[in-house]
């Protein structure tokens, strides 16, 4: 396994090849992940525990959504999403193998427009 820090919390790598990839994401609460989207990469998120939000296109608008322990959501190559956390949460992605294939169109840690963890 794989730790690799972030600034709104750390990634656990448990997986990674040719076919597909899985990561447990850990947010600290109050901080939040990029305005972003993948090229390529296909995801689907499992929420371990608490709870975050979720913002996603959908039909050309973001859309504003919670997440809790237990559900899980599917993100395609192309649509723009953003998870932030209040409190901790922890939650599995697992996704198609093109794990650096980030596109950030906002970023509160000075990372956008890069593909820096």
């Amino acid at each position: 396994m794989r730790r690799v820090a972030k600034p709104w919390g750390h990634e656990l790598v448990f997986a990674e090849n040719e076919r597909y990839a899985g990561k447990i994401l850990h947010l600290d609460a109050g901080h939040c992940l990029s305005l972003q989207y993948h090229e390529r990469k296909d995801e689907t998120l499992y929420v371990l525990n608490g709870e975050l939000a979720l913002s996603v296109e959908i039909d050309g608008e973001m859309k504003d959504m919670r997440l809790k322990k237990g559900e899980v959501f599917r993100i395609r190559p192309g649509v723009r999403h953003r998870l932030s956390a209040e409190a901790d949460c922890d939650l599995v992605e697992v996704s198609s193998p093109e794990i650096d294939d980030v596109v950030r169109l906002e970023d509160a840690y000075g990372r956008q427009g890069t593909t820096a963890p």
